[in-house]
């Protein structure tokens, strides 16, 4: 699996349309600032097709260990960011893996694809 960073998306786009790439970054840079925004406003970013980011809380607990200490802590209650894949994002993501696996499975069994 390999990642994708901002810097990437902005020359994808910059690659797509002609303008400048310190423009499409700032279009870029000001839209997760919305997002971000909004999340700490405690809104509903709903992307049609795409997917949907939220705030949901976390309850507390009394005993937590911290994994890299082994120490027992409390931990209050508190936000975590959740996203939803839209109904596009997850036929599409699903399809990929269909294709992924198809190739995993010809290797296992030596068959080449039919």
């Amino acid at each position: 699996m390999s990642k994708l960073t901002k810097a990437d998306i902005v020359d994808a786009i910059y690659n797509k349309i002609s303008i400048e790439r310190r423009e499409i970054r700032d279009v870029v840079d000001l839209f997760l600032v919305e997002v971000k925004d909004a999340l700490v406003s405690d809104k509903v970013i709903e992307l049609r097709g795409f997917g949907t980011f939220e705030v949901r809380i976390r309850k507390g607990r009394e005993k937590a260990r911290n994994p890299k200490t082994g120490e027992v802590v409390s931990v209050h209650s508190h936000g975590i960011v959740s996203f939803r894949a839209g109904r596009d994002l997850r036929r599409d993501v699903w399809n990929i893996q269909r294709e992924e696996r198809a190739v995993i499975d010809d290797k296992t069994t030596g068959e080449e694809g039919t």
